[in-house]
């Protein structure tokens, strides 16, 4: 159930342009889970997780909370980061995004 429901075209867009612009496709090298990611800075790095690539991670699949989770999967991580070191994710914020 969503915490917040926009009930304004403009709060829709702005709720899209935060979760979900820009965001590349990522393959973790190991399980094959594909998440959504975006990096604003080198140091900070955005990772959306669907239902089904939760399902693939061994790691996340043993947590049945996900606010559990603090580290993430280090498997995805180091896939993410051979994906910034081929260009396939760009680094940095646009328009704030």
């Amino acid at each position: 159930m969503p915490s917040f429901v926009p009930t304004s075209a403009d709060t829709v867009e702005d709720q899209r342009l935060y979760t979900a612009a820009r965001l590349v496709e990522v393959e973790c090298l190991d399980c094959l889970a594909r998440v959504g990611v975006k990096k604003n800075s080198e140091h900070h790095t955005s990772i959306q997780w669907t239902t089904e690539a939760r399902s693939h991670c061994p790691v996340l699949a043993r947590h049945t909370d996900p606010r559990d989770i603090k580290e993430g999967c280090p498997r995805l991580l180091s896939s993410i980061d051979a994906a910034v070191r081929d260009g396939q994710v760009p680094i940095g914020a646009e328009d704030g995004y």
